[in-house]
């Protein structure tokens, strides 16, 4: 706008006036700077009206200019521009995080225990109130949209992601974001939310690994802790400890070459050398062995479920990944 306000002025004082480039060109700057310098030439009657409708339109010209500017600073425009900058520089630097898909009470308390896990998440909601409010309290890594549109899953880096949680209300909206998850990423771990017991077989069809009902699970825990209360008590008091405690995990076996794979439980030794407890065993068939003894065969695709704190774990991972514990 203002471009345009000295261009006209430029010409104008050229046509009417009949000045050179740079001379009308320096009377559209002192005119419209309002500097009060004095005019190249005497100005005609014609010029000195076409210098007054140029002085008022430039005052309005700058005026909203001015304002414009202030508002990009003052009212937290540039602020958001930079912090959605910032977000789309630390989301391209993502890879193997987990994407939750709504933060209503299951996407919380999923995020927090991810958190307490060392995940790195990302949050898409579409709640631009609630948007803000995680922003400024609990994690800049927030997405705002509909997790059903594909251009904001690609915004959380959805192709490059480990997990997906779709935790949405609405068994028709988590089918539709499972459908497009698994467009954009075949690998993905994808856990989503069902309301109704026919939305399961669905959302499994769609490319869901695993479906939780959270009003079942809910009401399954209730009735074991009246069937079973000290066993519920022990398995939740595991649950919520912290990194240096006891936890339950799973641990993989890495591809090891041939002369290192452990053929048996008892030649890892775990319980001995390490400290950890392994509980099961699931074997690369997909098979479960609960308590496995020392001769269950190990190979280099299953998956270990042990009782162990952070250290132990840790050198237990190392050992599978052919380094040496401290």
């Amino acid at each position: 706008m203002v471009a345009l306000v000295i261009v006209v002025g430029s010409v104008g004082f050229m046509v009417l006036e009949g000045y050179t480039f740079i001379e009308a060109f320096y009377m559209t700057m002192i005119t419209v700077s309002t500097v009060g310098f004095r005019e190249v030439h005497e100005l005609s009657p014609n010029g000195m009206v076409f210098t007054s409708l140029l002085i008022i339109f430039s005052i309005g010209t700058f005026a909203y200019t001015i304002s414009a500017i202030t508002t990009y600073f003052v009212a937290g425009e540039y602020r958001d521009l930079f912090n959605a900058r910032k977000l789309e520089r630390t989301i391209d630097n993502l890879d193997g995080h987990v994407i939750v898909c709504g933060y209503g009470r299951v996407g919380e308390k999923a995020y927090a225990d991810l958190q307490a896990k060392g995940h790195e998440v990302v949050i898409v909601e579409k709640d631009e109130e609630l948007v803000t409010q995680l922003r400024e309290g609990l994690t800049p890594l927030v997405i705002a949209g509909d997790a059903t549109r594909d251009d904001r899953l690609m915004a959380a880096a959805v192709e490059r992601a480990h997990a997906v949680i779709c935790t949405l209300p609405s068994d028709a909206d988590n089918l539709y974001t499972v459908l497009s998850v698994r467009e954009h990423n075949e690998e993905a771990t994808i856990i989503s939310r069902a309301s109704q017991a026919a939305s399961v077989a669905k959302l499994r069809r769609a490319g869901a690994d695993n479906v939780i009902m959270p009003d079942t699970v809910g009401g399954a825990h209730m009735a074991s802790l009246v069937v079973n209360p000290d066993v519920m008590d022990f398995i939740d008091h595991i649950r919520i400890q912290g990194k240096d405690a006891i936890n339950l995990e799973e641990v993989d076996v890495k591809d090891l070459p041939s002369e290192y794979r452990l053929p048996t439980l008892g030649e890892v030794d775990a319980r001995n050398r390490l400290g950890v407890n392994v509980i099961g065993v699931k074997t690369s068939a997909g098979e479960f062995i609960i308590n496995p003894g020392p001769n269950t065969p190990l190979d280099n695709a299953c998956k270990l479920f042990v009782l162990g704190n952070e250290n132990q774990l840790r050198l237990l991972n190392r050992l599978f990944g052919l380094q040496t514990p401290d």
